[in-house]
């Protein structure tokens, strides 16, 4: 199972075409591989040039696993799952791979080429094997893909070269050429994969209709073929596909669903959401800090902006985000147009990248980092120290992150999986501390541990927080 995606320049372009190992943040210079529920993904790169750059990834499907995995059908002995055509056809096993393999790449934000990020870009896909089948099927491909923005090359694939007599079947090879944003593109893959094939290869839930609006921001409400893409999608079950409309339809709960940090597992209280116990523990630390002026650094749109603005114990607010997307939500989400001149003054809203030193930030109290380390490469983790510890020297530090030891009190979440499709990683309780000692050593501070959330008697808290205090000579 193989998809290629090239970017090759216009030969009068300034553009360098090994961007795309950047945008994709998959390196050119050796195999990578993946282990997955579904098999091993691999991603290398065939061809790495600024002229061309071409990049695949080829998913081997462990068929006699999935047999054996309740969770992709595999209970019910039928013949059927050991000689189908799952390990040659891209399906819904591909997006499992693109899910967890491409994720960073998936969101309009690159650290190395921001302004690529989010521009279109002259992209060539290439599948060699699709499956169009179920009602509905007629042309599909073109219908799907075309108001998208793409030029489709279809090819049927013969029954049997053999005996041309026998005619095409429902197989073709596939090729997409177009000027379209990649993160855009990945997710129309991730979408439209499963809807060509008709099928998923594992159980349709509730969660699957919230994961369609969110991957189908931007491109999937004004499509002609929306219907029959959800129909599709979520397994032709008509509440799903209902509630689909409903989160479209309704603008608010759209712009909720289409933020950089969607929802995450809430647990703990079970009257007050995580995320608002991890918002109090947060203004608690900086009060006990004394930090009246404040930079929460990968703001996103602004949750704990707002609490910080509300309560005048801080006097300066600094939000950054390397999303000019989320920034534009906070500002939205603030008000900051309405504010009077006395807050306008208290808050302002900066483009900016943890992991790059910024002299724009230097010189406040306190330097937050709210779920923000988790959603950072773990190669990366040492610029993000460099740029906030060593650069920015803040005499307090506020990070918070998942404990992954309370991942298993989740009922819906899966074994080994983590809470978010953007998160690198999940530190247990002791793989924090080892980092966060580390790091007070090598830049003296001092750190000090507090739960966030119902602690349980063995996995602990589902957030933990670090304090981190400048050492005074």
């Amino acid at each position: 199972m193989l998809i290629t995606i090239t970017l090759e320049p216009e030969s009068d372009s300034q553009l360098d075409a090994t961007a795309l190992s950047h945008l994709l943040r998959k390196r050119p210079e050796k195999l990578q591989t993946f282990e997955l529920s579904v098999g091993k993904a691999h991603v290398f790169y065939p061809e790495y040039s600024p002229q061309r750059t071409t990049a695949a990834l080829l998913l081997e499907v462990d068929s006699i696993g999935l047999v054996r995995s309740k969770r992709f059908r595999g209970d019910n002995g039928v013949l059927d799952y050991y000689i189908n055509d799952r390990p040659y056809t891209a399906s819904s096993l591909m997006t499992v791979a693109l899910g967890n393999v491409m994720r960073s790449a998936m969101t309009p934000v690159s650290e190395t080429y921001p302004e690529l990020a989010d521009a279109p870009l002259p992209l060539r896909l290439e599948i060699p094997v699709v499956s169009t089948r179920g009602r509905g099927g007629d042309n599909l491909v073109r219908r799907l893909f075309e108001p998208l923005g793409w030029n489709v090359e279809q090819h049927p694939i013969a029954l049997d070269e053999a005996y041309p007599k026998w005619g095409d079947s429902r197989y073709s090879s596939l090729t997409l050429t177009g000027n379209v944003r990649l993160h855009q593109a990945l997710r129309q893959l991730y979408v439209l994969l499963p809807v060509l094939d008709d099928s998923k290869h594992y159980w349709v839930s509730d969660d699957e209709a919230e994961k369609l609006v969110r991957q189908g921001d931007g491109w999937l409400p004004e499509h002609p073929e929306r219907a029959l893409i959800s129909s599709r999608y979520l397994a032709h079950q008509k509440e799903l596909v209902q509630t689909v409309d409903t989160l479209i339809d309704d603008s608010t709960l759209a712009s909720v669903a289409n933020t950089e940090q969607p929802p995450e597992l809430d647990h703990g209280n079970a009257q007050t959401p995580l995320r608002i116990l991890r918002a109090e523990a947060v203004i608690k630390a900086l009060k006990d800090c004394g930090a009246h002026t404040v930079v929460d650094v990968g703001c996103g749109p602004g949750a704990l902006l707002r609490r910080l603005l509300k309560d005048g114990f801080f006097t300066k607010i600094l939000g950054t985000d390397v999303s000019a997307r989320s920034l534009e939500q906070a500002a939205k989400a603030l008000f900051l147009d309405e504010l009077a001149d006395a807050d306008k003054q208290r808050i302002k809203l900066l483009h900016s990248s943890a992991v790059y030193r910024d002299d724009r930030i230097a010189g406040h109290d306190a330097v937050v980092l709210m779920e923000v380390i988790e959603h950072i490469d773990p190669e990366r983790l040492g610029a993000l120290e460099d740029s906030i510890f060593a650069g920015t020297k803040p005499r307090n530090v506020i990070v918070t992150t998942p404990n992954s030891e309370y991942n298993r009190l989740y009922p819906d979440l899966a074994h080994g999986t983590m809470r978010h499709d953007d998160h690198r990683f999940e530190w247990t309780r002791p793989q924090f501390s080892t980092w966060a000692e580390n790091v007070a050593t090598d830049h003296s501070y001092t750190v000090e541990y507090r739960p966030v959330g119902e602690e349980h008697p063995t996995a602990g808290s589902p957030t933990q927080m670090a304090i981190f205090r400048k050492a005074t000579a």
